[in-house]
């Protein structure tokens, strides 16, 4: 019974995981792209899209003028 305890308690922890990267990627992605199809997809890429932006796309952000 221990064995399934901690296994449900990882399998709700992947799957916040999940949604929270999905989340934050559709934020940067309307932030970034004010585009809601954008968000969309990046949102199903998830932390992808997150790891993507954080190595390439903040960079070139930083350099923008306001």
């Amino acid at each position: 019974m221990n064995g399934n305890r901690y296994y449900g308690v990882r399998v709700e922890g992947a799957k916040y995981g999940v949604s929270f990267g999905s989340a934050l990627a559709i934020a940067i992605s309307y932030t970034a792209n004010h585009s809601i199809l954008w968000a969309i997809i990046h949102g199903i890429l998830g932390w992808l899209y997150v790891i993507y932006y954080a190595l390439f796309r903040s960079k070139s952000a930083r350099h923008r003028d306001p």
